[in-house]
């Protein structure tokens, strides 16, 4: 009787533990599929998917497609350490992303092992909005241009 009640008492442990790692994992309130609102001509659009990734990490999606209709699709993951992880579908690239605060985060982008841009990604207070600054640097690290982008939830 003993060893059936540690059993399901391990067993109640063990689902409290994966239940708690699930909701933990789901409460990031980026998680979900943002699309950029954009100017440019159909079929001109960008996709950004941001999923659970790992314990309290994230995995990050972007597919794309520009004017001529020519499709690109890219991604990296995550832990929010600063850690630099390569790009999949982007060479010699890699990102490292750093939390700001609990709206913002720092996404520094380098390719063949040099910074070349940095985006501030700022979640809306109603959680449906996310604003990128986008800057990019030169060799010298010297800003050479700023842009703009607002991506609104999807799903």
């Amino acid at each position: 009787m003993r060893r059936r009640n540690l059993r399901i008492g391990f067993l109640t442990l063990a689902g409290l533990v994966v239940t708690a790692v699930s909701a933990s994992a789901q409460s990031n309130p980026r998680f979900g599929v943002w699309q950029m609102q954009s100017d440019a001509p159909p079929p001109s659009k960008n996709i950004m998917t941001y999923e659970p990734y790992g314990n309290g990490g994230m995995e990050i999606t972007v597919a794309s497609t520009n004017a001529r209709g020519q499709d690109n699709e890219w991604g990296y993951v995550t832990m929010f350490n600063g850690v630099f992880r390569a790009v999949r579908g982007q060479e010699n690239s890699e990102t490292a992303v750093e939390i700001v605060d609990d709206r913002s985060t720092r996404i520094l982008n380098r390719r063949d092992g040099r910074v070349y841009q940095v985006i501030i990604n700022t979640l809306s207070e109603d959680g449906d909005t996310i604003d990128n600054e986008y800057v990019r640097l030169d060799e010298n690290g010297k800003i050479t241009r700023v842009t703009h982008a607002v991506y609104k939830r999807i799903r």
